[in-house]
């Protein structure tokens, strides 16, 4: 049986459906996981290994058998702990095939299957009796149904089912109850994520959309790793509030439910953005925790236990609100079963419950993402655009811009004086009618309904001239990986014809670079893990690379380096240039060579990312933005994500040059993408 995926195609700037086997979807599903970094997670697997100890414990010095039901088993590796903490027997339920024959595997090798028994169905498909999936109802209950959120992959819902139909009243539950913690913050650098500020351009005040200001904003949860937004980009404005807890041991309702807290401000300012994380007691008295904590909130930051799988969350409140120190409020939590959402209100008021969050309204949080935001946001670039756009524009230039979503054509008009500007956009045209006519621009400023390939002179309103200044930031929606956005080069050759000879085009145009990185965490993700707690997961392994291999071995993954600390251990490489004044070429970009490792380290991999030369001395950087320390500190662009090669092997590098990474890289014009290969001549 075949299966549809969508695909980015650079070369049109479009979401491909393409026909793929069957196996497509559940290889991308481990090839893609966390399954490596859960299996990493020394903090994780240690807490849950004692809790279940004592859970077990806890059964057996009351003198009954012990039967454990492990949800969501992936691995097994929990289930093995409870049969090794001397459990009875073990039923281990995965639904998702390929992971359940894996954890048979598993269990088989560690010789473990004679007490515990895998069963591949969803948790709420399980039957118990005589000739049931279980054959009665467990006194344990062991789960690892979480996300950064705490409920996003249905613990809720499929807690409450196991309550009702596949344990026991009054079970042990591994975990015990899980608490959520929330801290009510002023961050411009947060809250430029979610909001579009005004802009001061030529005497001229930019201004976003009403309907943008009023938008509650996207609904989903922002889950980042928030130890590395350091306290410095944010105010406390109150204490850390504890929101809720639940116990896993009892009954659980999935209906939606709110909860609040009662605070007095301890510093005023403008209340914009909650951070919220949370923690596992394994226990019922809560000596054995595992927090979610961010590391700035540890008194040693180097005993932070590093992880992927659960990060923290973010979440904007629907309106930033300005509050005084001494003032009570509320902050209010409320959630569904699989969703949270928080507010504020005064403290005299009455908490009003939400049954669903507030949407979007106006759409830009539909289509951009939040570092889309960011980067609209910033200052800093938006002065290097427009340095590029004044060094290029005359009053009379017709200027062409492409780009998802850009600003630069607003710029380019008040900047060009009254010259002709006309708008190509491929997606989000809701969004830009919006802020031209936030700002009185849309008779001026006009907005294309057609791809570039199929534009002419009679779009153009009435502008029987040739296009001088073509513009592109570049941004595309569907881009995924750094070399996407060359999209921008595919318009360019389909508008040859329009072009004035001598046009100028902006960004001239782009190189690649490449870096070889030893990662501070990261590699964990990609690392095999042989063995865990003693027990052999090397199958897991086997299972990952078999997926990897499928498709992805020998591809690059976009991943936003500003929240995974990384070494350089070679200098930065341009690997390949793009000219955006000629037109794609027709034969494939080739280039080969080698990077010499000169700093100490265990190379896991090479970044890549993309520069993009507006004119000959203003260039924007997708990747690093500032330079390599003396240390090999790299700084990355919090806007982009930059593209990972994970190597296979781990190599160390001594620093002194003799070893080196071999690269090979093509551009296929074809499809737009590159091919690559890597490999470390060790000295």
């Amino acid at each position: 049986m075949k299966t549809f995926c969508g695909r980015a195609n650079p070369t049109t700037g479009a979401l491909d459906w393409v026909e793929e086997s069957e196996e497509y979807d559940y290889h991308q599903e481990i090839a893609r996981s966390c399954y490596a970094d859960m299996l990493h997670d020394r903090d994780r697997n240690v807490k849950y290994y004692q809790g279940i100890r004592a859970a077990v414990g806890r059964v057996k010095a009351r003198g009954e058998k012990v039967v454990v039901l492990d949800i969501g088993t992936g691995t097994g590796l929990l289930s093995m702990m409870a049969i090794t903490a001397g459990a009875d027997l073990c039923y281990a339920v995965e639904v998702f095939k390929p992971m359940a024959e894996a954890a048979a595997c598993i269990v088989k090798k560690n010789g473990f299957s004679d007490k515990i028994k895998v069963i591949n169905k969803h948790s709420t498909k399980v039957t118990v009796g005589p000739d049931g999936d279980m054959q009665e109802r467990a006194n344990v209950l062991v789960t690892e149904l979480f996300d950064t959120e705490l409920i996003g992959e249905g613990a809720l819902p499929s807690y409450e089912h196991a309550h009702l139909h596949l344990v026991q009243e009054c079970c042990e539950a591994v975990p015990h109850r899980a608490t959520v913690y929330a801290q009510l913050v002023e961050s411009e650098r947060l809250w430029s994520w979610t909001q579009i500020r005004p802009m001061q351009l030529e005497g001229h005040t930019l201004v976003p959309p009403t309907a943008l200001c009023q938008c509650a904003g996207a609904p989903s949860v922002c889950d980042i790793q928030l130890s590395q937004v350091p306290p410095s980009a944010f105010t406390r404005l109150g204490p850390l509030c504890t929101m809720f807890s639940v116990d896993f041991s009892r009954l659980i309702t999935s209906a939606p439910q709110t909860h609040s807290c009662r605070f007095v401000v301890q510093t005023g300012g403008s209340a914009q953005v909650v951070l919220s994380w949370w923690d596992l007691d394994m226990d019922p008295s809560g000596t054995i925790v595992c927090s979610m904590a961010p590391s700035w909130t540890y008194s040693d930051p180097r005993a932070y236990p590093w992880r992927d799988h659960w990060m923290q969350s973010v979440y904007f409140l629907p309106a930033e609100r300005n509050v005084c120190e001494g003032e009570e409020v509320i902050l209010t939590v409320s959630h569904d079963d699989y969703s949270l959402w928080y507010s504020l209100s005064e403290g005299q008021r009455t908490v009003e419950k939400e049954t669903s969050c507030r949407p979007c309204t106006c759409q830009a949080h539909l289509v951009w993402t939040r570092p889309r935001f960011g980067e609209l946001n910033d200052h800093r670039r938006r002065a290097y655009y427009l340095s590029a756009l004044r060094s290029i524009l005359q009053p009379d230039s017709v200027c062409l811009a492409v780009s998802d979503g850009s600003l630069l054509p607003i710029f380019a008009h008040l900047l060009g004086e009254g010259g002709a500007v006309c708008w190509v956009f491929l997606s989000n045209r809701c969004v830009s009618v919006q802020f031209l006519e936030a700002n009185s621009l849309q008779n001026v400023v006009h907005v294309l309904d057609v791809r570039p390939e199929q534009l002419s002179v009679d779009h153009l309103h009435g502008q029987q001239v040739s296009i001088s200044v073509l513009i592109g930031e570049p941004y595309f929606s569907t881009s995924l990986l750094p070399w996407h956005c060359l999209f921008f080069w595919y318009c360019r050759t389909a508008l040859t014809r329009l072009l004035r000879p001598g046009a100028s085009i902006l960004p001239a145009s782009a190189t690649l670079y490449m870096l070889a990185v030893e990662f501070q965490d990261l590699w964990r993700i990609r690392a095999p893990c042989s063995t865990c707690e003693g027990f052999d997961v090397g199958a897991m392994d086997e299972v990952v690379q078999n997926s990897l291999d499928f498709r992805e071995s020998r591809k690059a993954e976009p991943h936003p380096l500003w929240e995974y600390p990384c070494r350089a251990l070679t200098k930065p490489y341009p690997v390949m240039t793009y000219d955006f004044q000629q037109c794609v070429p027709e034969q494939p970009i080739s280039s080969e060579g080698t990077m010499p490792l000169t700093r100490r380290g265990h190379c896991h991999g090479i970044v890549l990312w993309m520069e993009y030369h507006l004119t000959d001395d203003i260039t924007v950087s997708m990747g690093l933005t500032k330079p390599i320390s003396e240390e090999g500190e790299c700084v990355w662009c919090p806007h982009r994500k930059q593209g990972v090669y994970f190597f296979r092997n781990l190599w160390e590098s001594s620093g002194d040059g003799r070893a080196a990474v071999s690269y090979s890289l093509t551009f296929d014009p074809s499809i737009g993408d590159i091919k690559m290969d890597f490999s470390v001549f060790p000295s």
